[in-house]
Order: structure tokens, then sequence, then C-alpha cells
């Protein structure tokens, strides 16, 4: 058992799942569970997904519980279209995958996230790597956990380069800025991986070919899943040579932050009609010594990489 544990916070679509593969393949950390959210699916359907991701990677002894499943100022949730194209109407590039024998958990994913602080402290990470909903209830309901957590690395925001819902606002930001603005300005210390590094984190077939090659039955699952995501970037992002590690390098970054380089600021997402969404310095604050979020400018994408496909590659090879 690790003294380091991990919360995943996800929509699971297919660079979540990846994400998952990731935490579960890392050997310094032990994933204790995940909390679903909406985006990429509605949030039922992503805790499904990663019911099965996880019953796929042999680790049916990880709980999944669902979070919020709309924004914080609106009373439901509609998939964007653009979702389905990219992950697949079943959210994990169309392929099927056996039902999960473990059912969801009846707990709350935002009192396990709660309990969780409580009971581990500053050897919680917490990764969300979908809308902040879940993290901004939490805090909401328990303020003192921004204290007492030890790390909370997050995949959303752009900095330095254009959104990837429009000019300001990446997607996971844009799905609720209101919960992200209270996350943002919280006294949470924070890493933010946004659009400015994971685009620079590449996958391409040649990866998939090796898992592929392995011939095992998540080696062949993942190989489709990733090829239908790879496949997707072509027609929506065809500048992109590959798909984008989005969420598997934020718990890459979470365990071992030397792969990216960060800028200190104290920040704040803006809720305004035109600029909804976007993730900006906070003037206010520009003064103050101390800042609260580190920005990812820079990755290391090459050793990322190869850390990437040793640990994912080694867990294919097992189931």
């Amino acid at each position: 058992m690790a003294t380091k544990k991990m919360i995943l916070d996800l929509d699971t679509g297919i660079d979540d799942s990846m994400a998952i593969a990731y935490a579960l393949a890392a050997p310094d950390v032990d994933l204790i569970g995940i909390i679903g959210s909406y985006g990429n699916v509605y949030v039922k359907d992503g805790g499904i997904n990663a019911l099965k991701i996880l019953e796929l990677l042999g680790a049916t002894d990880v709980p999944v519980y669902l979070g919020e499943s709309h924004s914080l100022t609106s009373d439901h949730f509609d998939r964007m279209q653009v979702s389905a194209r990219i992950h697949g109407e079943n959210g994990i590039g169309q392929v099927q995958l056996p039902e999960p024998k473990r059912a969801l958990e009846t707990t709350s994913g935002v009192d396990f996230l709660i309990d969780s602080v409580k009971k581990y402290g500053q050897n919680l990470t917490l990764v969300p790597t979908g809308p902040l909903t879940n993290l901004a209830k939490a805090l909401d309901k328990a303020p003192e956990i921004a204290h007492e957590i030890g790390n909370v690395t997050l995949m959303g925001g752009a900095l330095t380069v254009e959104g990837n819902v429009n000019a300001y606002a990446e997607a996971n930001i844009n799905q609720d800025a209101e919960a992200a603005n209270a996350v943002f300005t919280s006294p949470l210390h924070l890493t933010m991986v946004g659009l400015d590094v994971t685009l620079r984190t590449l996958l391409t077939r040649k990866e998939t070919s090796q898992w592929r090659d392995l011939n095992t039955k998540a080696g062949t699952a993942f190989a489709d899943i990733v090829d239908y995501y790879i496949d997707a970037y072509k027609e929506t992002n065809p500048q992109v040579p590959g798909c984008a590690l989005h969420d598997p390098l934020a718990v890459g970054v979470a365990l071992d932050p030397s792969f990216i380089t960060t800028l200190g600021l104290n920040m704040f997402v803006s809720t305004d009609k035109e600029t909804y969404g976007r993730t900006i310095g906070d003037q206010a604050r520009l003064d103050e010594p101390a800042t609260n979020v580190n920005v990812g400018i820079n990755v290391d994408a090459d050793r990322y990489l190869a850390t990437f496909m040793k640990y994912l590659t080694g867990l294919f090879a097992k189931n």
C-alpha cells in the first residue's frame, strides 16, 4: 500500500480512461476512488464507464461515486454533440465493454471527497479532469478542506493559448465557470494542467499499435478506444498530429510535478457572458506575495510520454 492516495474526478470519456489506467499503473500511489461528473457524457454514463474501465484493468476494488449532474447555475445538463463525436456516443470510442459487475456507490461523490480529506489529509491527491462542480460543492460544504488536502492538480483552462470551446474558454472550465471561479479564488493551492501543455503531449497510432500487439483484452480495447479518439482529432483538430493526453497528463503531473514548468499566479475565472470560462490572472491580486495557482506553461513531453507508455503498456500486458 502506498502512502499517497488519489481520487480522480472524471467525466469518463477516452482520455479520462487513460487517466484511470495511469493512476492504477503508477507505483507510488493508491487510487482509492473515482467521482463521476458530467461533461463528455452524462454523469451516470460516466460512472458506468469508469466501472467498466476499472474491471477491464482488473481493479474491481476501486469504488465509483456519482457527483453532481449539472452546473451550479443550471438544473440540467445537455451533452454537446461535439463531445459525442470526439468520445463516441458511449463515451469510450464506441467500443463495447461488458456491463460492470460492481455497482455504483450510494454515497455522494461530494461526501466521499470530504470524508477522504478528513481521513488522509496531506497524503490525499485530487485530480479533477472535468467540470469543477464537485470540488466547489465540497468547498462550500466543508471550507476547511482547502487547508487540509495535500494536492489538487486539475485538467482545465488555457492561459497562453486559445480555448477549445471558443477563443477564451477550455471545455471543462466552460461547463461551470462559476464553480471554477469558486475553486480558483479559494485558499486551495492548485496546479492547472491546461491546453498550454496538454496540446503538446500527443499520442499516435505508433503507440496504440504497441498495445494492440500485446494481444490482451486491455491492450486491444484501449487501442480501439484511442484509435477512435485519434480519428476524431483528424476531423476536429486536423492541426494536431495525434490525440492530446489531456487527463492522463494531469495525473502524471500530480505525481511528478517536474513534468511541467509552471508560472505562479493568482487567478480567477470569468463569468461574464462575453468571456465566460476564461482563466486569467487576477489584477486585484497581482501584488500579493503568495500565489495559489501553479499554471503549466511548458512540458517535457518526451519524458512524460515515455513514462506514460511504460506504465500503461505494463498494465495492459497483465490484463
